[in-house]
């Protein structure tokens, strides 16, 4: 998918740049890069755009390699996505705010009526079932607490300090805020930053309109709901897309950048590095003044997130399209949520497709022992023998899923010494967790950064040398 990207030269002041790494943030800044009329060359490595939300097959089903849930206030990815000519309508099942377990559990049942906000939210907590008056009291306290707050803290902690701090009961912590904080943070919440958790609460629990606390669960492959009509889109707006093809390396020439690629090297006058931060850390090791920005980017530590795909024969199906599930990995139960893909995509019929985030311990297990498991627990917790009999599971582990957001982490900025290259991912400052619209932001955020640089004057886009030339005398 590719649209010829010419030998390098510019046409008239048109910017030429080029984005490397087609994941979501290296899509969104093609696509912000490419409506302000800046020229546009979309490197990704793999074969298919998506980075970490990618689809993959198994068993001739188109899958991903693992299951998201969106929020209605990715507001963001729900405008890119209408801009790239995807309907968000159509492409993902809206459903109100919930939490809700297993019938016959021990476990709770909370569902937000689509009532303006914030009633939605007070009527679902009178309705829950399965909270005692305490923990009900405890929810509505922290709520409250939360916007008298602004969702902020002076000093960060961890989630487990912040929920002791404001008295939550040990019911409402394991059914609601644990669950709430792995899924969103992909960090427990003993090593989680409470600061993300609550931005987080603050613009889905506590946001002025309902739709904002809405769960989005995609009805098409992750790679559909973006980054392919993405790059489908940049296409037909003349714009270069080559899958397959890697950035070897960066180095100065003139008054742009040389990339190295695996397809040949080309001639840009800015970049952006949309790659993993330990990938761009290695394209930017060569520039001596860069050294502050590799000890950010070296510095990050990653979650798993495990997603077990288990099939049944046709017609097994469950009554709500996703519940929460209570686990216990001391007691074998590793699966947190579990989703029915038949209500989803009607060609999955009989899958469905269970979440294990912060999977650090169950990624340690052998594949079969844990999908095992995951059957065993579904059986149970669902009363139905049949459950724990698949015809088949597919156990996909991302284990680098996204870095362990931990409190008082220090995010690198968009920017980089080097004038003319920036940075997007879910990694960079945000107060968000690395989600999908962090991403998203993020791929913004270094477009905005790079149509600053080009409108400077063409003097003023030289490099010291200090930080523009390599250590050595050549960038490999």
């Amino acid at each position: 998918m590719s649209a010829p990207s010419g030998d390098g030269a510019r046409t008239g002041a048109r910017l030429r740049v080029a984005v490397a790494g087609g994941g979501w943030a290296g899509c969104a800044a093609a696509v912000a890069l490419a409506n302000k009329g800046v020229e546009v060359i979309l490197f990704e490595a793999a074969r298919t755009l998506g980075g970490r939300a990618r689809g993959v097959e198994v068993r001739g089903l188109a899958l991903d390699n693992g299951q998201h849930i969106l929020l209605g206030a990715y507001a963001e990815s729900l405008r890119m996505m209408r801009q790239v000519g995807v309907d968000p309508d159509a492409a993902m099942l809206r459903l109100p705010v919930q939490m809700r377990y297993p019938a016959g559990g021990d476990g709770m049942d909370f569902v937000a009526p689509r009532l303006p906000a914030p009633l939605h939210l007070a009527f679902a907590l009178l309705r829950a079932k399965g909270l005692a008056r305490a923990d009900k009291l405890a929810l509505a306290r922290f709520n409250s607490a939360g916007r008298w707050m602004g969702w902020k803290l002076d000093v960060d902690c961890t989630v487990a300090e912040l929920l002791e701090r404001f008295d939550q009961t040990e019911r409402l912590t394991t059914l609601m805020w644990r669950p709430l904080c792995i899924a969103a943070l992909n960090t427990p919440p003993e090593r989680a930053s409470a600061n993300v958790f609550l931005a987080v609460l603050r613009d889905s629990l506590g946001a002025r309109r309902r739709a904002a606390s809405d769960m989005l669960l995609p009805r098409v492959a992750m790679g559909a709901l973006f980054p392919e009509p993405a790059g489908a889109w940049l296409v037909r707006e003349g714009h270069a897309v080559h899958p397959g093809v890697k950035v070897a390396s960066i180095a100065r020439a003139g008054g742009g950048w040389r990339l190295a690629t695996s397809a040949g090297d080309e001639q840009v006058d800015a970049v952006v590095l949309a790659t993993p931060a330990s990938i761009s850390a290695a394209l930017l090791a060569p520039f001596a003044g860069c050294a502050a920005l590799l000890t950010q980017l070296d510095g990050f530590t990653h979650e798993p997130i495990a997603t077990c795909y288990l099939q049944y024969a046709p017609g097994t199906r469950l009554d709500l399209p996703f519940y929460a599930l209570l686990d216990d990995p001391q007691g074998g139960r590793w699966g947190q949520f579990v989703f029915d893909r038949a209500q989803l995509d009607p060609a999955q019929d009989g899958l469905l497709a269970v979440v294990v985030s912060a999977a650090g311990a169950a990624a340690a297990l052998p594949r079969e022992a844990l999908a095992s498991a995951i059957a065993a627990q579904l059986a149970q917790d669902f009363g139905r023998p049949e459950l724990g009999l698949p015809v088949w599971t597919q156990l996909i582990t991302e284990k680098r899923a996204t870095f362990t957001c931990a409190p008082g982490l220090l995010r690198p900025d968009n920017a980089t010494p080097l004038p003319g290259v920036v940075l997007a991912g879910d990694y960079t400052a945000s107060d968000y967790p690395a989600t999908l619209e962090t991403a998203v932001r993020s791929g913004q955020a270094a477009a905005t950064a790079i149509l600053a640089y080009g409108a400077l004057p063409r003097e003023k886009r030289s490099l010291s040398h200090d930080n523009g030339e390599p250590t050595s005398g050549s960038v490999q």
